[in-house]
C-alpha cells in the first residue's frame, strides 16, 4: 500500500492507470471534502467508496478542497502510471506573463480585439462577441463556475483534456465545442509537452459577462 499526503486545496497529478485495478482509500470523513477525476467522470459531491476504484487504463486526479490534509492510500504503486498534467511543475519558476506579439508573430490572431488578458500560463484576446484564448503547454486554467453567464467553446487547436459539467474529455479533436451552463464546473489542461504547442479555444457566452464573476474551486495558478 502506497500513501500520499494531500493538503488542504491541493491536487494531486492527474495519472494514467496501468493494467491492474487501482483501489484508493480515504478516511470517511474527508471524501466530502474532495473532487475527483475518475475516467471521464468529475465527482463533486456524493462521492462514495465505488468511485474510489479505478478501472486499468483509466485517467484518476483527487482534489482537495477541505481545509485539512488528507491521507491517500493508494493499493498499486501510482510512480509508474503515466502523469498526464502536474498542476505544481511550475509553481517555483518565475513568472513572466505572455505578451500579444509573442501569439501575433506565431499565430493566425483576428485583427480587431479590443483587450488582451496577460497571464504567465495563458493569454486572452477579447473581441466584442467572443474571446480568444491560449492556454501553455502542460499548464491549465482553474477549475471555475460562473454565476451570471453560460460559455460555449470551440476548440481550435491542440487537443485538450475538457472538465465540462461532471464530465471529462481527453484529447478533443480541433473543432469540438461545449457547452458550460450558469453554474456548472468547467476548465480546459493543456497536456502537450511541446513548448510550442498551445490550445487554442474561442470562447463566446450569453448572460452577463464579467471578469469578476469567476469562482474558481481549484486555483493551482493561484491567479486572483
Amino acid at each position: 500500500m502506497i500513501i500520499e499526503l494531500l493538503p488542504a486545496k491541493r491536487g494531486t497529478f492527474l495519472r494514467k492507470n496501468d493494467s491492474k485495478e487501482l483501489n484508493i482509500s480515504i478516511n470517511r470523513k474527508k471524501i466530502e471534502k474532495l473532487f475527483l477525476i475518475n475516467g471521464t467522470s468529475f465527482i463533486t459531491e456524493n462521492i462514495s467508496i465505488s468511485n474510489l476504484t479505478v478501472k486499468p487504463n483509466d485517467f484518476y486526479m483527487i482534489i482537495n478542497n477541505g481545509k485539512d490534509e488528507v491521507q491517500i492510500k493508494y493499493s498499486l504503486d501510482v510512480s509508474n502510471h503515466e502523469i498526464i498534467y502536474n498542476p505544481y511543475k511550475f509553481e517555483n519558476s518565475e513568472k513572466v506573463n505572455l505578451t500579444p506579439d509573442e501569439f501575433k508573430q506565431n499565430f493566425n490572431v483576428p485583427e480587431g480585439y479590443i483587450d488582451t488578458l496577460p497571464k504567465w500560463y495563458s493569454f486572452k484576446f477579447t473581441y466584442p462577441n467572443y474571446n480568444w484564448i491560449f492556454v501553455k503547454p502542460e499548464m491549465g486554467l482553474s477549475i471555475q463556475i460562473h454565476k451570471y453567464r453560460s460559455e460555449s467553446w470551440e476548440i481550435l487547436e491542440g487537443n485538450p483534456i475538457i472538465i465540462n459539467g461532471n464530465k471529462v474529455h481527453y484529447y478533443v479533436e480541433n473543432g469540438s465545442k461545449f457547452k458550460h451552463s450558469k453554474n456548472t464546473y468547467h476548465s480546459i489542461i493543456n497536456p502537450n509537452k511541446d513548448r510550442n504547442k498551445f490550445v487554442i479555444i474561442k470562447e463566446s457566452w450569453s448572460g452577463d459577462f464579467d471578469e469578476d464573476d469567476i469562482i474558481r474551486k481549484f486555483n493551482p495558478n493561484k491567479y486572483k
